[in-house]
């Protein structure tokens, strides 16, 4: 599927609607039925950057995809707040609009902070998917990127947007020139937001720990991930009890440009255990049940039993012995 295609499908031909938050007014696309799952967009980009994701999630549930404020087709105020915690702030607004009190967040970068901002603070979120997020302590992007945007020439949005891309990506052959265009165009008229979206308000945020998070979470990352490194993964997976962290090997900052054929079945599949509880569902075969994949961390009793075993059936001379 081509970049324009692909772009189709996820906007469609119609215009979006667009909520009035205090901030001002949010794009937004809403489609599909059953549980909602919330697409929260990383920096600099907007609810494209979902996709490839659409058709995989709307096999069961409603997607609603917004663009934050200052990004793609919402509003980019020049006085309002825009760091996570605004953000979260102009998203919540959106959901109560929606009707929404029972969700599930699949969010990237900067977008990945405002979710685990709305996990800590709104009962409603059941499961979390994190793609390599931005910590809790930034005020909006990563400090590498931000940095980047600092250095960039921002009346030549494309150029930024291409080396931004070029920089944090290492599987190059997706960053076409159709990719920068559709990511460039929102910022076109109005070059100083990104680095507004960027930076986002300059002021401290208040605290705010992941630790308080308490559903599942599956946290993606790349390994070569040169905005935020693996160990910055690490900290977060320690932090949050209820998480399992994957590493995408041959990746960098931008998951879901890079290995979308990878993650979107394996985002679906997350959701469809730990969010949504629903059997595979293998229509007419008379097998449908719940298929039990284990996506949490095993209790360290598991590898200490399994030592244990592995330790009888090993005599003193390092032969291995039949087991029973």
């Amino acid at each position: 599927m081509s970049e324009s295609t692909g772009a189709a499908r996820f906007v469609g031909t119609a215009p979006r609607p667009r909520f009035d938050t205090t901030g001002g007014p949010m794009a937004y696309t809403d489609v599909g039925s059953g549980p909602p799952v919330l697409l929260l967009h990383g920096f600099p980009f907007w609810s494209i950057q979902w996709r490839h994701f659409l058709p995989a999630l709307l096999a069961r549930s409603r997607v609603i995809a917004p663009d934050l404020l200052g990004a793609g087709g919402s509003a980019k105020p020049e006085d309002l707040p825009l760091g996570i915690h605004a953000q979260a702030g102009y998203v919540r607004e959106l959901l109560d609009h929606l009707g929404i009190d029972r969700l599930a967040v699949v969010a990237h970068g900067t977008g990945g902070a405002v979710a685990q901002l709305l996990a800590i603070d709104l009962p409603g979120v059941a499961a979390l998917v994190l793609l390599a997020p931005s910590p809790l302590e930034a005020p909006a992007a990563p400090a590498g990127l931000r940095a980047l945007v600092r250095r960039a020439a921002t009346e030549d949005v494309h150029a930024t947007i291409r080396s931004i891309l070029a920089t944090g990506a290492r599987a190059h052959g997706r960053i076409t020139d159709e990719l920068v265009d559709a990511y460039a165009r929102p910022y076109a008229d109005a070059p100083a937001a990104l680095q507004r979206a960027a930076l986002g308000d300059g002021a401290s945020p208040r605290p705010a720990d992941p630790a308080g998070i308490r559903v599942p979470v599956l946290i993606l990352w790349g390994e070569e991930d040169p905005f935020a490194p693996t160990e910055e993964a690490d900290r977060l997976n320690e932090a949050v009890a209820s998480s399992t962290l994957g590493l995408l090997p041959g990746c960098g900052h931008f998951l879901p440009d890079e290995a979308p054929e990878t993650l979107a079945p394996m985002v679906a599949e997350y959701l469809r255990a730990m969010y949504l509880r629903a059997p595979h569902g293998h229509a007419g075969d008379g097998k449908d049940g719940v298929v039990m994949l284990q996506l949490e961390r095993r209790p360290p009793w598991v590898d200490l039993a399994e030592d244990e075993a592995d330790d009888w059936f090993v005599d003193d001379d390092d032969d291995e012995v039949p087991g029973p």
